[in-house]
């Protein structure tokens, strides 16, 4: 299901941003230079360069690859005419001209190559998971902060308006105090590679590390640090290596001012078809949260700008209503487009950061070390070794 939402994604911003896309000519004198590392497959282009080529302060300056044909072929393709490619990663880093990198490299890699950018004086977009462990989360804040630079863990999907209405809405008191929350995602059977990196323990893949958006959901909903307890953790591995998990369900506890709420959490990469033939497509990444008065239901908060909706059934009457949003929401207000995806939402808040600006929403560094070290207790629980 993964597969075909990134599809669905890259279809959406590539009609949309074609529409939108605004000239390099005419983007601000002062446009911020970005470099992307790795130039080959693990390129998205939805996730960062059509919402560049649609945003008149930043450009894509810079593609890196260990293969430096792969780079002149990114750049060729992305570049509008002024990217450069080079032949490795330190070239790049190492270029006056690059001010921001987004990194997408294998999990494995996140650390050191951030770290390696923060030394370079870049500001860093880093993809999820933040780093292998909490260990390397905790150093790498910790540059960042010595630095003085932007560092910015991507979990895009907290950035659109839908994702704040709900939050809003949970918070408001009207449904009084949390009781419990569920949230899963997972891929249809065999649709992941067995060569596929997710499914290589050197490179800290698994279930959890991938979809780590689960964790992410719950303890923004939650408005939640690290769980008090991981009360149980059960891993299915992966057929070749028992360290990987093909999938992760945990159960945890978080105690909040209001008193303690139960959370389960689901992250499967190879979920069984349904009697064994057919394949659960239609279970997009999803969230539940009950309330004393209502319980609340988020379908697709992962990539709520292809499709979502947002319900509240109301436990005395039962009745149900059912809300959609792609703009305002209550951080945003009126800036955006109804257009915009979850990764556009993101790049104007990582560009508001670097530029002085009061980002209406932001990943600190303190949560993504809070989330590394969820993903940390939840792997020990369940009796597997942390992520090198």
């Amino acid at each position: 299901m993964a597969m075909v939402l990134q599809m669905s994604t890259f279809l959406h911003q590539y009609l949309y941003s074609s529409a939108h896309i605004v000239p390099v000519d005419k983007k601000s004198p002062m446009v911020l230079r970005f470099g992307i590392l790795g130039a080959s497959a693990m390129i998205n282009p939805a996730a960062i360069i059509h919402p560049i080529e649609t945003h008149n302060e930043c450009v894509v300056a810079g593609f890196a690859s260990r293969d430096k044909k792969d780079a002149e072929k990114a750049a060729k393709m992305y570049g509008h005419g002024v990217a450069k490619a080079y032949g490795s990663y330190e070239q790049l880093l190492a270029d006056e001209n690059i001010d921001a990198v987004y990194i997408p490299l294998p999990n494995g890699m996140h650390y050191e190559w951030a770290s390696k950018a923060l030394d370079a004086g870049k500001h860093v977009l880093l993809e999820k998971p933040f780093t292998s462990n909490a260990k390397q989360a905790r150093k790498l804040v910790a540059k960042a902060e010595e630095k003085q630079l932007v560092l910015l863990e991507g979990f895009h999907w907290q950035f659109h308006p839908a994702a704040h209405a709900m939050k809003a809405e949970i918070t408001s008191g009207k449904f009084g105090k949390i009781l419990r929350s569920e949230s899963w995602m997972t891929t249809p059977a065999g649709s992941i590679p067995k060569s596929d990196i997710r499914w290589k323990f050197d490179l800290a893949g698994g279930a959890l590390m991938d979809m780590t958006y689960v964790v992410s959901a719950t303890r923004y909903y939650l408005s939640a640090g690290t769980p008090s307890s991981v009360v149980s953790a059960k891993a299915r591995p992966y057929k070749t290596d028992p360290r990987v998990d093909s999938c992760m369900e945990a159960e945890l506890t978080y105690d909040l001012e209001q008193g303690p709420v139960k959370s389960k959490i689901v992250a499967d990469m190879d979920r069984p078809n349904l009697a064994f033939v057919v394949p659960r497509v239609w279970e997009l990444p999803s969230i539940e949260i009950e309330t004393e008065r209502a319980v609340f239901y988020y379908y697709n908060f992962m990539m709520p700008h292809l499709y979502h909706y947002i319900s509240i059934t109301d436990k005395k009457t039962g009745h149900t209503t059912y809300q959609k949003h792609y703009r305002d929401g209550t951080a945003w207000s009126q800036q955006g487009e109804a257009w915009w995806s979850t990764y556009r939402w993101q790049l104007q808040a990582f560009l508001d950061k670097i530029r002085g600006r009061v980002p209406h929403h932001w990943v600190t560094g303190k949560s993504s070390i809070d989330q590394m070290e969820t993903i940390d207790a939840i792997y020990e629980k369940a009796g597997l070794p942390l992520r090198p």
